[in-house]
């Protein structure tokens, strides 16, 4: 256990020390949060949530692949 304690005390001192870099990775969780989140809810919803039964879904799929 005492490896996982010195990995540990490794990155949090890094991360206690830095300055730029506390912004630097506020920047990377927005960015991802909107890359994740905000683009997903209206850019890639669900085309299957119209289906009600798994059958349903895999036919559309296999209709949807053999089509194009």
């Amino acid at each position: 256990m005492n490896i996982f304690r010195k990995i540990y005390n490794f990155y949090y001192e890094g991360f206690r020390d830095m300055t730029v870099g506390k912004t630097l990775w506020l920047l990377i969780i927005i960015k991802l949060f909107v890359m994740f989140v905000i683009l997903k809810l209206f850019f890639f919803q669900s085309q299957l949530g119209k289906y009600d039964t798994s059958q349903e879904k895999s036919d559309a799929v296999i209709e949807s692949l053999l089509n194009n």
